[in-house]
């Protein structure tokens, strides 16, 4: 993959890169790249949600389901964009539930990294995706790494937020064995923030503020969104 793993984050995911199939991975995004395949996010980018939110300061995890396919959108991060990108529709859709439910006025650009430092994990269900073709790395190998990261924060006993925005994040999240009757854990799940299904119960569903309400009830701080 190229990208070194975080510390924290080596004990659970060493077996895992171990295995053939993350090997098999390994060796076939080089060989894409090596036929001239375009590869988003850039090497270096492909862990960062990993490197900004370590595993023992997760509160929220956000699952996406790969990353943005266009020049320069991805940064490792889901739904997230670099300062200065335009900002896609879905995060615009989720800036607008932010302002409904917190009241909070949509930020200048679309870049969540301070979401990451506060322990909201970012997470893409494959960290890869070739330049122009959404979900080309899907079912490539991403799954069993992906899952591990899900599976740990789930294991952990501090109480966690999963917000599961889409039938593919829920899907994701069901055959996450640890998540099954974890009472401790809160899980927000809601139609995508796409155009396509947004106003389907995505809009109104205050996400954001049953995240702090429930942090706080726990005695975690909550997100400054």
């Amino acid at each position: 993959m190229h990208d070194s793993i975080p510390a924290s984050w080596s004990p659970v995911l060493s077996p895992v890169l171990d295995s053939p199939e993350a090997r098999q991975l390994g060796g076939w995004i080089r060989a894409q790249e090596d036929g001239g395949a375009e590869v988003y996010p850039p090497r270096g980018m492909r862990l960062a949600a990993l490197e900004l939110t370590p595993l023992d300061e997760v509160k929220v995890v956000i699952l996406g389901q790969d990353p943005y396919h266009g020049p320069g959108q991805a940064h490792g991060l889901s739904f997230s964009v670099p300062d200065g990108v335009k900002t896609p529709p879905s995060l615009r859709n989720i800036f607008k539930e932010l302002s409904s439910d917190l009241g909070v006025s949509p930020p200048p650009h679309g870049d969540l990294s301070r979401w990451a430092r506060q322990g909201v994990l970012l997470l893409n269900n494959s960290l890869t995706v070739e330049a122009g073709k959404a979900g080309s790395h899907a079912g490539k190998g991403w799954d069993a790494i992906t899952d591990a990261c899900v599976a740990a924060v789930a294991a952990r006993p501090e109480p966690t937020v999963f917000i599961l925005w889409g039938t593919h994040a829920q899907a994701k999240a069901k055959r996450i064995p640890e998540l099954s009757g974890q009472s401790r854990h809160l899980i927000i799940a809601s139609p995508h923030p796409s155009p396509l299904s947004a106003h389907r119960g995505f809009f109104g569903s205050r996400p954001f503020s049953q995240t702090n309400d429930f942090l706080k009830a726990h005695g975690r701080k909550p997100i400054a969104w």
